[in-house]
């Protein structure tokens, strides 16, 4: 069992718990087959981790996906818009169990987060398209649409739990409560998301148990309550 440090409520220790799992975002579009962009997809991050961007080809990802060119072209206008997608679906699988407390909670989307990102075709499809996007407004405004705003759905149901079970005030009613919790959501998932990001892909350390429980901490109760925390079970 997993005892959660701010409440002293448990979870079981496979992460799940009483309200089960997320659902997957919803894409929109024209209904298109989905085998087909599954082959699409995992061939583009596959042939972006062999070639690389610059190399990287619409040709060459047909030719791996066993589809026309113009299979490609009739669902992706460029290079661009493919590789992000390719990488857009992967972060879809992030989910957010109930573990049973907040801080839990939390623990567990940073170590599923850092796991995604350690898989070669994330890590690089990632990069790629960040780094490409410093020259392209257009492809950092979908990075944006594709990527961070489905995302923020993690945090969205996050603080929704934890107010459920009284460990966040709920939002204030009408309009303005709404754009406050807008802006808090917004908060949380930069916080959580760039910290993880950094350490995995920029400083290359590990994102392990213990990582996730100070981060965790830190967040949730400043660094007053860093003092405090050991490796997990201590």
């Amino acid at each position: 069992m997993h005892r959660c440090p701010l409440t002293g409520t448990s979870a079981t220790a496979d992460g799940t718990g009483p309200k089960g799992r997320t659902g997957h975002g919803g894409r929109t579009g024209r209904p298109r087959s989905a085998e087909a962009d599954r082959a699409i997809l995992g061939a583009t991050r596959a042939a972006l981790v062999e070639l690389g961007w610059g190399k990287l080809t619409m040709s060459d990802v047909a030719a791996r996906a066993g589809v026309a060119k113009t299979t490609l072209y009739r669902r992706w206008a460029n290079k661009n818009e493919l590789v992000l997608d390719a990488v857009a679906v992967l972060f879809d699988e992030l989910e957010l169990p109930d573990r049973g407390c907040l801080q839990a909670d939390i623990e567990g989307v940073v170590l599923e987060f850092a796991a995604l990102l350690a898989r070669p075709e994330t890590k690089t499809a990632l990069m790629a398209v960040v780094a490409e996007s410093t020259t392209d407004e257009a492809l950092r405004l979908r990075i944006r649409s594709a990527v961070v705003e489905r995302q923020k759905r993690l945090v969205v149901l996050g603080r929704e739990r934890a107010q459920a079970r009284g460990e966040l005030p709920p939002d204030p009613a009408g309009e303005e409560g709404a754009a406050a919790a807008g802006r808090a959501v917004g908060l949380i998932f930069d916080v959580i998301a760039g910290a993880v990001v950094h350490r995995a892909l920029v400083s290359a350390e590990p994102v392990d148990e213990l990582w996730a429980q100070q981060f965790s901490t830190l967040l949730l109760t400043g660094m007053g309550g860093l003092a405090e925390t050991g490796p997990p079970g201590a």
